[in-house]
């Protein structure tokens, strides 16, 4: 295995740019997904990392060497697709002999390293078996059989659990996990679905509109996103986000609403709205972190209820708090209906505080 570099990685397509100067680094034997909404340049940019297409500017390094302007096949890399690609002809051991043949290498090596591969992937008993006789899942499986064989120093998978049913994704997560901490094996994993991301990764790479938006730990990306987009785009259900406007009262600050209710700060988030580049702030929760009560209390603010989902043991509710939706979770005993009126009570230590003008998370300065 081996870690991989990318250094001010450009795709340009005339004007348009797909990807808007990329840089990262995936440490050897580290898992790395690539996470963001249709179009923000993450299959771009394990395009380029594979040699696919052609870049536009910077460099892409594979352990020790600048691979930059290598063919896909001296790259030394395994891709993995989400239609599996298999041959419909070939049974799964050809299926899986196939890149060692056109490498020519000695049948008994070859069959060895089957054999190995579908030990590993737990598929010995289907080698003999043609790709429509397989489900989804053992196909999935047969798919990265065919990578691992190559032995390669890294492993691109391109949505490769797209295709699949929702009891056969969380299924096939575990396996990909597993084959990744059982082989130490360098990956870069493409999603849109940050659930995978979240579940799977070492490392995460939010990306949006070509640029990178925010590369670490998916604990801390969902504990300390640095922006608006990544805090509405990670976590399930996302973060909600309120905007408002800071106002300073004598020694105090609040921020206030349309409506005209006020919420007054804590001194730590106070000091967060006064670095922002305007009055204009936008509040940030978490659904765990706030608390919903019928009548009001000290610090609380109005609410209506929208909609209500129950969903065994915790019910989720969307609460209009001024001109926003505001993403609760609530235990299964707590009856609220449609369009009642509530109070909300945010938790100001897991409060977050973003700039109304830049987007920009707000740190007290």
């Amino acid at each position: 295995m081996a870690e991989v570099v990318l250094k001010d990685v450009v795709k340009t397509y005339g004007s348009v740019y797909a990807v808007n100067n990329v840089s990262l680094t995936v440490a050897d034997g580290e898992f790395v997904a690539l996470v963001g909404p249709s179009g923000c340049g993450k299959t771009t940019t394990l395009n380029l990392v594979a040699g696919l297409i052609p870049m536009s500017g910077g460099d892409v390094m594979i352990g020790d060497r600048v691979v930059t302007d290598l063919d896909p096949k001296d790259r030394d890399i395994a891709m993995v697709f989400q239609n599996y690609a298999l041959y419909p002809n070939k049974t799964v051991y050809k299926n899986l002999a196939f890149p060692l043949q056109m490498r020519k290498l000695p049948k008994d090596e070859i069959d060895r390293k089957v054999q190995a591969a579908a030990k590993v992937l737990d598929i010995t008993h289907l080698l003999e078996r043609k790709p429509r006789e397989l489900s989804g899942g053992q196909q999935q499986r047969v798919a990265l059989g065919r990578a691992l064989v190559r032995d390669p120093k890294v492993f691109l998978m391109d949505e490769p659990l797209s295709n699949l049913d929702a009891k056969l994704r969380v299924q096939m997560r575990s396996e990909i996990k597993r084959f990744h901490q059982d082989l130490k094996a360098t990956i870069i994993y493409v999603t849109h679905d940050q659930l995978e991301a979240v579940t799977m990764a070492d490392k995460m790479a939010v990306m949006n509109g070509g640029f990178l938006q925010q590369y670490d730990t998916p604990a801390n990306v969902f504990a300390n996103p640095v922006n608006m987009f990544v805090a509405g785009f990670i976590g399930s259900p996302a973060m909600s986000l309120i905007p408002l406007t800071a106002v300073t009262r004598g020694t105090e600050v609040v921020l206030t609403s349309a409506e005209g209710w006020e919420l007054p700060l804590s001194p730590a988030n106070a000091k967060k709205a006064l670095s922002a580049k305007s009055d204009k702030v936008v509040l940030g929760a978490r659904h765990s972190t706030v608390r919903l009560h019928k009548t009001q209390v000290p610090g609380s603010v109005p609410g209506k209820v929208y909609t209500v989902e129950p969903t065994g043991d915790v019910t989720f509710a969307q609460i209009f708090v001024s001109s926003a939706i505001l993403n609760i979770s609530l235990g299964p005993t707590v009856q609220i209906s449609p369009d009642e009126s509530v109070f909300i009570e945010f938790d100001q230590e897991r409060m977050h505080l973003f700039d109304g003008v830049t987007e920009m998370a707000l740190k007290a300065v």
